[in-house]
């Protein structure tokens, strides 16, 4: 079974996925908006808006209160920290296999080098 941890992670790679969501997320991050002002760079229709809010929701990355008849949402950090201490850990194995591979390549040419050099032939 899949813990909520690892499904809270699923839906905020998901929502993410999205280009347009990543840009509602990325002006949300400037500060809160109402859904008009969020949706006024985007050229889709009002549903398709919803539809998006809905997803990040879906994925705590972000928070619509109503005040009166107007929509404001806000930006949930909590969410994307998630996402970016799980994305941390790969950046980490990445960096150390890096580190080795590097490592292991000027061994080789320090190896390469010495081989070739004119020390070890007889004048």
């Amino acid at each position: 079974m899949v813990n909520s941890r690892t499904a809270l992670l699923d839906e905020t790679f998901f929502a993410l996925s999205d280009p347009t969501r990543r840009a509602m997320v990325a002006r949300l991050a400037a500060r809160d908006m109402t859904v008009s002002e969020l949706a006024q760079p985007f050229d889709i229709s009002p549903p398709a808006v919803s539809k998006h809010l809905r997803v990040l929701e879906r994925a705590g990355l972000l928070r619509c209160d109503r005040e009166g008849r107007v929509r404001r949402c806000r930006l949930k950090a909590a969410a994307l920290q998630e996402a970016a201490e799980w994305v941390e850990a790969y950046r980490q194995f990445w960096d150390d296999r890096l580190d080795r591979l590097a490592a292991y390549l000027d061994d080789r040419d320090r190896q390469s080098a010495e081989d070739s050099s004119p020390e070890g032939e007889q004048q």
